[in-house]
């Protein structure tokens, strides 16, 4: 077991705060910030499943790597929640720093529902 239970129930909350939050803003065509919300309501459920393991990291691109480490390569998570991980971090790249380029409104949705997915699958796993 785990010695991050009180990090890991934070993380899950901050992931639904953030999903809900997705949600609203999407519902206000923020697709931008949408998107962004989406992936971090992805990435705190990550960084919870990997406390889980005793895995403590905060980086991005650590995080995303040691899921597909010891969860996608090991089937805990399918090969499409990894890719759709990577996927909902590339856009938050476009939501958060693109200049001329925006999210466009089909792909806010899908990382809505692919972040709703991801934290289905992590509560899954948690339990």
């Amino acid at each position: 077991m785990s010695d991050y239970s009180s990090e890991i129930t934070s993380n899950l909350e901050r992931a639904k705060t953030n999903l809900d939050a997705a949600k609203e803003l999407l519902d206000k065509e923020y697709y931008d910030i949408s998107a962004s919300r989406a992936y971090y309501a992805a990435f705190y459920s990550a960084s919870a499943l990997l406390l889980r393991e005793n895995i403590d990291t905060n980086k991005h691109s650590g995080v995303i790597a040691l899921i597909h480490q010891h969860f996608v390569k090991t089937g805990k998570l399918d090969k499409e929640q990894g890719k759709n991980l990577n996927w909902l971090f590339e856009l938050r790249g476009v939501g958060d720093y693109g200049v001329s380029v925006h999210v466009a409104s089909g792909d806010a949705y899908r990382a809505v529902k692919v972040a709703e997915t991801f934290l289905e699958s992590v509560n899954r796993i948690l339990e």
